[in-house]
């Protein structure tokens, strides 16, 4: 495991010093339409063309609408993509992209072209490291959403960017296209379809019962703070800057119900590893977005915090018992 380090995640990146990995925007996908719009309107047009048409001609016209089913689909799945950090939903990070002139034009022609067809989001991951620290790309990510209007630098390019919902890329569909940017087609993933899915309702319970603990009194703490609270309580004596903790908190927005783990323990791995980090805390982000279960986020999570407020108020690290 690694610190979350000031130095490794810092609120502005220097983009050339990271791999990235871009996508052209599908030419002629508008977000405007929903899928149903679109299919709708293409119901329309090959209804009013095929009227009196032969058996050939509507089974060509089931094939054109199938066809288009499939592109629209397609279209809807189909992210950008960003290695640059593992970012958890909630949070918002700063990029600063200058210096490397084809770096730039890549961010900006992707940046312009997402803004343009009123697609203002792309996808974003991170990176970890095997048992022989070899760097491994990750395969679950965050959607981010460019916030406001990104600003033009002299030679540079600075946006805001905020995580929204997590996906999975598809096996097999990561392409490189002419231009040399990465596209993928991905499968978003909702929390709380994902922990109601969970065929294992003792590990549910075990969850949920873990979740608890983030908010509920603990005895083992002085005047029986709840594990996010004191874990705050200690963290505001160690900002970067200013104000920084009520910042956070504010971005974060409350922590989930109890009943929905997951969501429960990706908002506190997104508080103990903030963004500029603070280097309280051991890195769990990566280890929470490629989490398989409920379970196994919320002893992530719990772990994490367990661990960062030993850590500010001792050298002393104690891992939980799983």
């Amino acid at each position: 495991a690694t610190l979350n380090t000031p130095a490794m995640n810092s609120q502005h990146v220097i983009a050339h010093l990271l791999i990235l990995m871009l996508v052209h925007v599908i030419e002629g996908f508008s977000p405007v339409l929903s899928i149903q719009n679109r299919l709708r309107a293409t119901t329309r047009t090959s209804t009013s063309t095929f009227c009196g048409a032969t058996s050939s001609d509507d089974d060509s016209s089931m094939a054109l609408l199938q066809k288009r089913i499939h592109q629209v689909t397609r279209s809807e799945s189909t992210l950008p993509l960003v290695v640059l950090d593992a970012m958890l939903p909630r949070q918002r990070l700063i990029v600063k992209v200058n210096h490397d002139l084809l770096i730039m034009s890549l961010m900006r022609g992707l940046v312009k072209s997402r803004l343009k067809e009123e697609t203002p989001y792309f996808g974003m991951l991170g990176m970890t490291r095997s048992e022989t620290l070899e760097p491994i790309h990750l395969s679950t990510g965050v959607q981010v959403e460019i916030v406001g209007k990104p600003q033009e630098t002299d030679g540079g390019l600075i946006l805001e960017l905020k995580a929204g919902k997590r996906f999975r890329i598809e096996q097999d569909t990561v392409e490189r296209t002419e231009k040399g940017w990465v596209q993928a087609q991905v499968i978003y993933i909702d929390s709380n379809k994902e922990d109601k899915q969970e065929k294992d309702m003792e590990s549910m319970a075990r969850a949920r019962q873990m979740a608890k603990e983030f908010t509920d009194p603990n005895v083992s703490l002085n005047e029986n703070k709840s594990l996010k609270d004191k874990w705050i309580e200690l963290a505001r004596e160690k900002e970067q800057t200013p104000g920084q903790i009520d910042q956070l908190l504010k971005d974060l927005g409350p922590i989930p119900s109890w009943e929905e783990p997951s969501e429960c323990a990706l908002w506190v791995g997104a508080l103990i590893n903030p963004i500029p980090a603070m280097g309280v805390a051991l890195e769990i982000r990566p280890e929470l977005l490629m989490a398989k279960s409920a379970e196994e986020r919320t002893q992530i999570a719990l772990n994490g915090i367990w661990n960062s407020i030993h850590h500010m108020q001792g050298p002393r690290i104690v891992k939980m018992k799983k």
